[in-house]
């Protein structure tokens, strides 16, 4: 497989926003799909404004952060249109009013307590706010998002909450050398996804956000819609 990171001669964001989405396109060619079926998330969380922005201009239109204030400070001025915050860092409960204030969705809902926080800043919007079900599939214990036997109690739960809309699961691979040893880890996030569409007919789940600059060609093999990248866009 090809390496997922840019020569260091291509040092501008254009350049390395394009050799991500050219590898993206390549790995879903791979796959059978269409790379415009697949959302780049660009992981700035380590870049300031004038980054994100510059990012904006050369195309990027999905940003994740993972600290509820970094993002509300970061993001303080209005968003260009057509952008989209995603919260990808671990969500503590007593943050969850002013996270759906600052993010368009949020990708790492793992326990009841979150939740219920969840439901509580919500209340009273017209539209049902976007969440994915984090699950720590490979269970580091180091790692947030709840244990795949856990989640379907909790999509029980989200399914009767109708101010959230539970739009699809997440998940966080182990970082490893060779991007194969996860590729189990990615497999079986989407196996969990088949296996909950069965069991409550209708619900679609069409979203499984996971990969990222190691492994993400491998997770679009395995069907992520959405791959969550950093060093490789931001760091080069």
């Amino acid at each position: 497989m090809s390496k997922l990171t840019p020569s260091q001669s291509e040092t501008t964001f254009a350049e390395r926003l394009k050799f991500v989405q050219s590898a993206m396109e390549c790995a879903a060619n791979r796959a059978g799909r269409s790379a415009s079926d697949i959302t780049l998330i660009g992981v700035s969380k380590t870049v300031g404004r004038d980054a994100a922005d510059a990012a904006y201009g050369a195309g990027l239109r999905h940003f994740g952060e993972n600290r509820v204030q970094d993002a509300a400070a970061k993001f303080a001025a209005a968003r260009p249109d057509g952008s989209r915050l995603h919260m990808i860092g671990q969500l503590q409960s007593n943050k969850a009013k002013l996270a759906v204030q600052v993010f368009d969705v949020i990708e790492s809902v793992d326990r009841p307590s979150v939740i219920a926080a969840l439901r509580s800043a919500v209340a009273g919007r017209e539209r049902p706010f976007p969440i994915l079900l984090q699950v720590n599939i490979a269970r580091e214990p180091q790692k947030s998002g709840c244990a795949p036997e856990d989640v379907e109690k909790l999509v029980a739960t989200l399914i009767a909450i109708s101010e959230l809309d539970l739009q699809g699961l997440m998940t966080i691979a182990p970082l490893t050398d060779d991007p194969e040893d996860v590729r189990p880890v990615f497999a079986g996030l989407r196996d969990l996804r088949d296996a909950l569409r069965n069991t409550n007919p209708g619900l679609e789940l069409p979203t499984l956000s996971m990969g990222m600059s190691n492994d993400f060609a491998v997770a679009i093999e395995e069907g992520a819609t959405h791959v969550r990248v950093g060093r490789a866009l931001f760091h080069g």
